[in-house]
């Protein structure tokens, strides 16, 4: 079940995600490290009813942020729509022991679905530039690269820009 996540769950959201950090460093992947995502965003996210959670069993082994905020990083890029009313995704997330069974497609659609609610001319993301594994599931979701961005605090690669028009 996807739903809202709740200011409880903060800390297990934060497990979950310092789980898949150290797996994606584990695999050569810098793309999350100890300062992010952290507990400030997150709270944000929640502030913002933009934070859910994929719960199985009583337990959160998933997230995603589905956000109508533009991030100033995201200024720069090329955008195939305008920028007015699009749905940004960020912090997708599925519990490393997890990974493989469809929960981050669950996630996707979950997202997706939400935008086409909101009548998003798009969904945009970013993914990091060394990951290929999530590239080719944008790609395959039908994603399109647009151009990068950089968060240095993260890494010193580019984030690739990803847009889906709806």
């Amino acid at each position: 079940m996807i739903r809202k996540a709740k200011i409880s769950e903060i800390p297990d959201i934060l497990r979950l995600t310092q789980s898949c950090a150290a797996h994606m460093i584990a695999n050569g992947i810098f793309q999350w490290n100890e300062a992010y995502p952290s507990k400030a965003a997150f709270e944000t996210d929640l502030s913002r009813e933009e934070l859910f959670v994929l719960e199985k069993e009583n337990s959160i082994v998933g997230t995603v942020v589905v956000s109508t905020k533009m991030d100033k990083e995201y200024q720069a890029v090329l955008w195939t729509t305008p920028n007015e009313g699009n749905s940004y995704i960020h912090r997708l997330s599925v519990h490393p022991h997890l990974q493989g069974k469809g929960y981050a497609r669950q996630l996707m659609d979950f997202a997706e679905a939400k935008a086409k609610e909101m009548q998003a001319p798009s969904v945009r993301l970013d993914t990091f530039s060394q990951n290929k594994r999530n590239q080719r599931f944008y790609e395959q979701r039908g994603y399109r690269r647009l151009g990068d961005i950089y968060f240095p605090k993260q890494s010193e690669h580019p984030f690739h820009c990803y847009e889906l028009v709806l």
